[in-house]
């Protein structure tokens, strides 16, 4: 499991439900950039592309009064555990946040998120609305060793997926299963010699659980 916390320990406990046994060791940590508390003036709504970025900002600025679109449905839930009232999921994709803040908003949208961002964003607007974009945190690789034994690993993100290759060498995915939760995350994991590599669905921790399926039953 090497999404960052708390999401690894969310993961691991569904995990652990489902009769897995779960090893935690993320290979990202989120450090907050420090900054003064964003000017709002003129911006008439936020974006956020991941629950780090919900949760940086949050740390950041006390302002809970501007509508919020969010890329995922745990991004939503954290941008309302956070106490922002009006927050629209894409429930999917950064494509699809481009698609829901390009037929539902209007003026400037602040996006804070990481400060080497997954994907580009103001690239799919496409001119739909004008963004400003505000680096806030950067994920910055943990040099964790992997764990001895494992025979799956689960990538959430495309960096993730760079730092498990980078740690595991050439043949350590060899005789294992990799599950990652786009394409974009699925492909550096090729250099890691994986015996499988699986992609989600659908860019969600279900549909990543869903492509991992069931343990193997015990013999």
């Amino acid at each position: 499991m090497t999404r960052t916390e708390p999401g690894a320990s969310r993961t691991a406990a569904r995990l652990a439900a489902r009769g897995f046994e779960p090893l935690i060791a993320p290979v990202l940590a989120v450090r907050p950039i420090l900054q003064p508390a964003p000017d709002l003036t003129g911006i008439t709504a936020l974006a956020f592309t991941s629950p780090n970025g919900v949760a940086v900002f949050a740390d950041l600025s006390a302002d809970r009064s501007l509508p919020v679109f969010a890329v995922g449905d745990a991004t939503a839930e954290r941008a309302r555990q956070a106490g922002f009232a009006t927050v629209a999921s894409a429930s999917g994709a950064l494509s699809d946040l481009a698609w829901l803040i390009s037929g539902e908003a209007t003026g400037r949208i602040l996006v804070p998120g990481a400060r080497q961002p997954a994907g580009d964003l103001d690239a799919l607007l496409n001119g739909a609305v004008e963004t400003v974009i505000l680096p806030i945190y950067e994920a910055t690789e943990t040099k964790a060793t992997p764990p001895a034994d494992f025979d799956a690993v689960l990538v959430h993100s495309p960096r993730a997926a760079q730092a498990v290759a980078g740690s595991l060498g050439r043949t350590g995915g060899a005789g294992r299963l990799a599950v990652a939760i786009s394409a974009a995350a699925a492909a550096p994991l090729a250099a890691a010699g994986f015996a499988e590599i699986r992609t989600a669905g659908e860019p969600t921790d279900a549909a990543v659980l869903l492509a991992l399926g069931n343990p193997a039953p015990h013999v």
